[in-house]
């Protein structure tokens, strides 16, 4: 199928998903994960609408922002970057995204803010919690969720909206709900001393049902859209 194709099956998928749990049309956003995919294919895929993409590589991210920029500012793409995140690395992300998912250390919170250009919106940003206590993982336990939360409300040029995880590799529904649910209810934690959170970025392409299921409102979706990745330029 095409991407276009790919794109509408995914937002049914979704709409449907959304009636099955109760949950407003709209309420789940699309994020298209582009990582490694042409511009070509991300041109393909806003000619259906789609405008949330997600970038896990800084330079390669970067260059695929200046590129629309450039050559199709009329499209107003939104960019997400949902790599994990080098503090040596942080400028152009603080310069060039909208949204930060996977902030996991005070350290990277502080530069983000302080390298945020003064005539650019506050960074919309979302802690990434480990929520598998896998040490492959990347993302911060619950004990150290709310000491960061507090940091990152007092600076100035970030706006913290929730939380991010990327669960275990498990294809049992039960255990993928288990693991968001417990995410969601960090998030609504969260939400009672910080009341402009409302993010959940969770889900991917084997566990999107089970997270909106759970009350995502990012879901991440990537070989889905755009096929297999080639990971031999990567950056």
């Amino acid at each position: 199928m095409s991407i276009q194709q790919n794109i509408e099956h995914i937002t049914s998928l979704i709409e449907n998903a959304q009636t099955k749990f109760g949950r407003s049309q709209g309420s789940v956003q699309l994020l298209a994960v582009s990582k490694t995919k042409p511009v070509e294919a991300i041109l393909a895929a806003s000619q259906t609408g789609q405008t949330l993409f997600g970038e896990n590589y800084v330079q390669e991210g970067v260059n695929k922002i200046h590129y629309f920029s450039e050559n199709h500012p009329e499209l107003s793409l939104e960019w997400h970057f949902i790599g994990p995140l080098q503090s040596n690395k942080t400028r152009p992300v603080a310069e060039n995204f909208a949204w930060v998912h996977t902030i996991d250390r005070a350290k990277i919170a502080q530069r983000l803010s302080e390298q945020r250009p003064s005539g650019m919106a506050p960074l919309q940003v979302l802690i990434q919690v480990n929520t598998s206590g896998e040490s492959s993982k990347s993302g911060i336990n619950e004990a150290e969720l709310f000491e960061l939360a507090q940091l990152i409300s007092t600076l100035p040029n970030l706006t913290l909206r929730g939380l991010m995880s990327i669960p275990e590799n498990v294809t049992d529904y039960p255990s993928q709900l288990r693991a968001f649910k417990t995410l969601a209810a960090l998030k609504d934690k969260l939400a009672t001393t910080y009341p402009q959170v409302d993010t959940l970025s969770m889900g991917m392409t084997g566990d999107m049902e089970a997270a909106i299921e759970a009350g995502s409102t990012i879901v991440r979706i990537g070989t889905a859209i755009f096929g297999e990745r080639d990971y031999t330029n990567k950056q």
